[in-house]
């Protein structure tokens, strides 16, 4: 059956690290005789300049018929003062809302190689192996009402926090089942002191655990945990919180790692459809230098292939290539402890002689 994928190249070095995934991409295709529709279109602030708006219908249409969509990134400053709903990155808030990818599981993990390169100390930082799962659809971020009140004095802004109980139980659900496949250990993030809506999120996990009795489930709250992702990362297993928390945490986990060049992230529907994107942003202030990292969006690409595309194996592939290449000292500037790294588009062709190596 043909699984389609639809690439959203974006802004910025979104376009280079995108490149790179599609080199390995292609390679899979030719070697494995994949029968894969690909279509590709242009996103956020491109989009925009091109067709005075950062999601077409046409493109959000191809992109609900898709298997899996691979975004690299949008955003930059030269579309900072567009009016909010033309702004780049309402067409990630946009396909996250319309497919419905209401969990988003962010990977945090070190390669010990690497270990010099992370802002904290290396016997706290070793072995890191986190996941993060966020609630996307939800929260402070979707809900109602909002706005801006001006006609009052004084003005005043205001956005409304609110989950149900049904966008809860299926993120912890997600949660819960990617530690059964992991260590057992689950923590839910919230900030049930101060929050009637975090009090509720925390009855509902809590109830869930039930069904769970393998799992060991533990709650904290948001500031502490941020607290404790510095102080002693490795206490965690699995991570679950709501959407605004969820984003400030990962973001967090993230750079642990030494380069949020490196982590990948898939945000998934009940649908097994699924957006894989780089940690990273757009990152304008390098864009066209050759210098971006495109590791996170080539182990977004393994993680297509885990969730979405139905070839588990080929993900792994990657991700041991992925590790081959580490371990063989190959460096991106963001990671390199020397004058001496690899460029961008050197990075594709090193990791296909790798996967090359390991299919004979």
């Amino acid at each position: 059956m043909t699984k389609k994928i639809l690439i959203l190249p974006g802004d910025g070095i979104g376009q280079e690290v995108t490149s790179s995934m599609n080199e390995v991409l292609y390679y899979l295709i030719d070697e494995q005789g994949l029968d894969f529709q690909i279509s590709e279109r242009k996103v956020g602030g491109s989009s925009y300049d091109e067709f005075g708006k950062p999601l077409t219908e046409e493109t959000l249409e191809i992109a609900k018929n898709s298997d899996a969509i691979l975004f690299g990134a949008v955003g930059g400053p030269q579309w900072d003062n567009l009016e909010w709903d033309f702004r780049p990155e309402q067409a990630l808030l946009g396909l996250r809302k319309s497919l419905g990818l209401f969990a988003n599981l962010r990977p945090a993990f070190l390669f010990n190689e690497l270990a010099s390169a992370s802002p904290l100390k290396n016997h706290i930082i070793e072995n890191l192996d986190i996941l993060i799962v966020r609630e996307l659809t939800g929260g402070v971020y979707f809900g109602e009402p909002r706005g801006i009140v001006e006609n009052e004095t004084p003005k005043y802004g205001f956005n409304t926090m609110v989950y149900n109980e049904d966008e809860i139980r299926r993120i912890a659900k997600v949660a819960f089942e990617a530690a059964i496949n992991r260590d057992k250990k689950l923590c839910s993030v919230e900030k049930a002191n101060v929050l009637e809506v975090s009090k509720f999120w925390r009855s509902i996990v809590t109830e869930m655990s039930e069904e769970y009795p393998e799992v060991e489930l533990s709650h904290q709250l948001a500031d502490n945990t941020a607290m404790q992702l510095v102080l002693n990362p490795n206490q965690y297993d699995v991570i679950v919180s709501g959407n605004l928390f969820g984003d400030m945490l990962s973001d967090i986990a993230a750079t642990l790692s030494g380069s949020i060049g490196m982590l990948p992230s898939a945000s998934l529907n009940s649908s097994s459809q699924g957006m894989y994107e780089p940690c990273h942003g757009s990152a304008p202030d390098i864009a066209g230098e050759g210098i971006a990292n495109p590791i996170a969006m080539i182990a977004s690409l393994a993680m297509a292939f885990e969730y979405s595309l139905g070839r588990v194996d080929l993900g792994r592939r990657i991700e041991s290539a992925i590790k081959i290449f580490i371990s063989q000292g190959h460096r991106t500037k963001d990671i390199s402890t020397s004058e001496e790294f690899m460029k961008t588009q050197e990075v594709a062709p090193a990791l296909i002689r790798i996967l090359k190596d390991e299919n004979e």
